[in-house]
């Protein structure tokens, strides 16, 4: 069977029109349309075409060369959904990516989990904390909270006390100089106030910071073990206090409830890029694709046309002639045909990898290293002054 009569017609003609590949992802393409019977006059003629028949047509090899297209850009939309999935998680799924730059960073994921370790650490969070309070007894050491706060104030619902508060008023604001209503107080007690720059002939004592902070720590001190001001633990809710209570008081807690902090922590929406499967890479238009990617196109629908040749070779094994019978070579090209699809393949792969993220930071560093070796050879100079 000789090729079909119209790809003699291939160079410098017009004979490529929309609607003559599978599913016209391309026909549209100006680019596409003009390369595709010069694609096809090459994988014909590359097949042995005209010393040999090639069981080909016209609509069979553009087949072939929107299919190696397809395979091209999905190997690169491929690539960089593993490149930057990660950043665009969370984005809308409506945008087309293909083409286009993707910068980011995992910061803002990052800080989106890092909200509910905020929350226990009382250092922020998406939870809010609440304030409640429980009336203390004299003599009473132990509280259920649950009981006492969850049960009346929030519906029953586990609650997560973070702070307890029974503070004596600040020490700073029971500070006191002893030496201020001694000799000179007056002028002591002004220049404490900041006043000593106002009068005449005032006495200045300078003292250490830490003195202040040693007069702070006695008296917090003198609360705590003359005082007994007290100490608290929790366990599951259980609110017991050391020592306990000698007169009825109010103890206040802050906490979070556990339903809200769960819900909180779990970030679930709806129409954004979750995985693989969502994250919007469509086909690069050909027009798009530079001189090296249209290289493996067309060396891919080489292979592909090969494959399709074997294949309809293959099932006519032998055919007679004048005399006897002879073999076709349908097995051997298809097997070729495998063969340099996997290698392509490969050699793709190989090079999306090389200019990975992953790759890019690998060959930085390397070559950060590199250049701390070189300068470290490097004579330094003398300097004379």
């Amino acid at each position: 069977m000789s090729v079909n009569s119209t790809i003699n017609h291939y160079p410098g003609s017009s004979s490529f029109f929309p609607g003559m590949t599978p599913f016209e992802i391309y026909d549209n393409d100006y680019h596409f349309s003009t390369d595709a019977p010069k694609v096809a006059l090459w994988c014909v003629r590359r097949l042995g075409y005209p010393i040999i028949d090639v069981e080909l047509i016209d609509e069979q090899l553009y087949a072939c060369f929107e299919e190696a297209t397809s395979e091209y850009s999905a190997q690169v939309n491929q690539f960089n959904i593993r490149n930057n999935l990660p950043q665009l998680m969370g984005q809308g799924t409506g945008s087309n990516y293909t083409g286009k730059l993707v910068e980011g960073s995992f910061l803002n994921q990052t800080i989106r989990i890092s909200d509910a370790y905020g929350t226990v650490a009382g250092a922020g969070g998406n939870t809010d904390i609440k304030k409640g309070w429980v009336d203390a007894t004299a003599y009473t050491q132990s509280y259920d909270l649950k009981t006492l706060w969850g049960e009346v104030s929030e519906s029953g619902k586990r609650i997560e006390v973070t702070k307890v508060y029974f503070e004596p008023k600040p020490a700073l604001a029971r500070f006191f100089d002893p030496y201020s209503v001694s000799g000179m107080g007056t002028l002591n007690i002004t220049q404490e106030f900041g006043f000593s720059s106002f009068s005449t002939a005032t006495q200045f004592v300078l003292m250490p910071f830490y003195e202040d902070l040693l007069r702070v720590q006695a008296i917090e001190f003198n609360d705590q073990i003359r005082k007994s001001a007290h100490t608290f633990n929790i366990t599951n809710g259980n609110l017991q206090i050391f020592p306990y209570p000698a007169y009825d008081q109010k103890i206040y807690f802050e906490y979070y409830v556990r339903d809200e902090f769960d819900t909180n922590s779990l970030g679930i929406r709806d129409g954004v890029i979750s995985d693989y499967s969502n994250i919007k890479y469509d086909f690069t238009p050909y027009q798009r694709i530079n001189d090296v990617g249209r290289q493996w196109i067309r060396k891919y629908t080489l292979a592909l046309a090969k494959e399709l040749l074997g294949a309809i070779r293959e099932k006519y094994n032998s055919i007679p002639i004048p005399g006897g019978e002879t073999t076709l070579d349908g097995a051997q090209l298809r097997a070729e045909a495998t063969s340099e699809k996997e290698n392509l393949i490969t050699i793709l792969r190989e090079n999306l990898d090389e200019v990975s993220r992953k790759k890019i930071f690998e060959n930085k560093a390397a070559e950060a290293q590199q250049q701390m070796e070189m300068l470290q050879k490097a004579p330094l100079a003398i300097y004379v002054g």
